[in-house]
C-alpha cells in the first residue's frame, strides 16, 4: 500500500481543505493511504499588526515547502491565493481544484445584505489591504479596522460585538458550514477578489511523478487557466495577497476575460485594468493587465507599500 504524507495549516478551513483533497484521493485510489500532517506556518503565529508588515511573502507555505523539500511530507495543500508567484526550485503546483465561489462576503449582525446599507461610520473589520481599499472608496464614511485570525476567531470577536461587520472569504465560510452567516455578497464590481481566490492547489515535488500521477484526476483545467491569469497578474507587479492588488478571470466559450485592480489604501484611487483573449494565452493577458495598471501608476502604489512594510 503506498501511503502518501499530506502537510497542511493547522486552521480549521486547512484541515477542511486537507480533508477534502484526502477523501478524493481515497476515492480515486481505495488502496492508498493519506495521512494528514497539520503544520504551524509563520502566519498562523504573527497574529497582530497588518499582513505586509508581518513579512508579506510565503508567510502561509514557506514551512510546508520546507517540508516538501526535505521529503517529510510528500504534498501540501494550499488555499492558491496564500501561493507566491515563484516556487522554491524543485516544487510544482500538481493540481488545481474546481474553484469554489470567489467573492467576498458580508457577515453583520445588522441584517444588512450590503456595504452601501451599513449605517454611516460604523466599524468593520478586515484583515484585507484589498478589501479595505475598495470599501473606502464605496464608503470612505466606514471605519475599517484591521482583523487578523482564523475564521472562526474572526467571528467570534465580531459576535463579541468588537464589529458591525466583517468582509471575509464566501468560499471559506461555505466550506466549514457557515454559508448561513453570510449576509450578502459583494459583487466583483464593488470588491474585486483576490488572485486565486477561492481555489485549492496542491503542491508537490516536481520530480515527484508517482505523487502527480496519483493527484492528476484531481486537476480542474478552467479554474487552472483563471488561477494562471490572475497569479500572471500579480506575479508580474511583485505582488501577492497582502497588497491592495486584485485579479479576477473568467472563461466563457474559450475566452479569457482578466479584470486588475490595484488601489491606495485609503481608497482615494482605484485603478482598473480589463484585457480579454483567447484562454491558450492566459499568462499572457494577465501580464498585458498588470502593465496597463503600470501604466496608470501602480508600480509607485506598490513600491511605497512595500517600503513602508519592509
Amino acid at each position: 500500500m503506498t501511503t502518501l504524507h499530506l502537510g497542511t495549516r493547522k486552521s480549521a478551513l486547512a484541515l477542511w481543505q486537507a480533508a477534502h483533497v484526502r477523501d478524493r484521493l481515497l476515492a480515486l485510489h481505495p488502496d492508498l493511504a493519506v495521512n494528514v500532517v497539520p503544520m504551524t506556518t509563520e502566519g498562523d503565529r504573527q497574529l497582530s499588526g497588518p499582513l505586509l508588515a508581518s513579512g508579506g511573502k510565503a508567510l502561509f507555505t514557506k514551512e510546508l515547502e520546507q517540508a516538501l523539500g526535505e521529503g517529510r511530507i510528500d504534498l501540501a495543500v494550499h488555499s492558491m491565493k496564500d501561493v507566491v508567484a515563484e516556487l522554491p526550485e524543485g516544487l510544482a503546483i500538481g493540481a488545481i481544484l474546481e474553484r469554489e465561489d470567489p467573492r467576498d462576503a458580508l457577515v453583520s449582525p445588522l441584517g444588512v445584505a450590503d456595504l452601501d446599507s451599513l449605517p454611516p461610520g460604523v466599524l468593520i473589520g478586515t484583515a484585507s489591504l484589498r478589501r479595505a481599499c475598495q470599501i473606502r472608496h464605496r464608503r470612505p464614511d466606514l471605519r475599517i479596522e484591521n482583523l487578523r485570525g482564523n475564521v472562526n476567531s474572526r467571528l467570534a470577536r465580531l459576535d463579541a460585538g468588537e464589529f458591525s461587520g466583517i468582509i471575509l472569504a464566501a468560499a471559506g465560510l461555505k466550506r466549514l458550514g457557515l454559508a448561513d452567516r453570510i449576509c450578502g455578497y459583494l459583487p466583483i464590481e464593488v470588491s474585486l477578489p483576490s488572485a486565486s481566490q477561492g481555489a485549492i492547489g496542491i503542491e508537490c515535488r516536481a520530480a515527484d511523478a508517482k505523487t502527480l500521477g496519483l493527484i492528476a484526476p484531481l486537476h480542474h483545467p478552467d479554474t487552472a487557466l483563471c488561477v494562471e491569469a490572475e497569479r500572471a497578474v500579480t506575479g508580474a507587479l511583485a505582488g501577492g495577497c497582502r497588497l491592495p492588488i486584485a485579479a479576477f478571470a473568467t472563461l466563457e466559450a474559450g475566452r479569457l476575460t482578466v479584470r486588475g485592480l490595484v488601489g491606495e489604501p485609503d481608497g482615494s484611487r482605484l485603478l482598473r485594468e480589463t484585457r480579454s483573449g483567447s484562454a491558450a494565452g492566459a499568462a499572457a493577458i494577465g501580464r498585458a493587465v498588470a502593465d496597463g495598471l503600470r501604466a496608470q501608476g501602480a508600480e509607485i502604489i506598490i513600491e511605497r507599500l512595500l517600503k513602508d512594510g519592509a
